[in-house]
């Protein structure tokens, strides 16, 4: 295998964050960046998982934020909607305002 391994054996979510254009266009950068340091703050980097992806094709909703296992797509999403969402993942809730489709 190439790279390192990485231990996610804690993960509870995986959240992945639509950087395409698009998206990064609407602040998905600024999104990105205040989930990741609200999981740092909550102390919750073993169980939830961010990973960047390209286009998710759901423009028109950006910013996307996809949360699974439980298959629920976020649109609109802003900084403080991404801190948001950390804080409900991390009490094992979902941000139901937010959430546009589930699988």
């Amino acid at each position: 295998m190439r790279g390192r391994m990485i231990d996610l054996a804690g993960v509870k979510n995986h959240v992945l964050l639509c950087n395409g254009d698009s998206c990064m266009i609407r602040g998905g950068e600024e999104l990105t960046q205040a989930l990741r340091d609200e999981i740092a703050l909550a102390g919750a980097q073993r169980s939830i998982h961010t990973t960047r992806t390209r286009c998710n094709g759901h423009c028109a909703d950006g910013c996307v934020a996809i949360v699974y296992p439980a298959g629920v797509w976020y649109g609109r999403m802003t900084p403080e909607d991404g801190r948001a969402l950390v804080r409900r993942l991390k009490a094992g809730e979902h941000l139901d305002s937010m959430a546009f489709h589930r699988m």
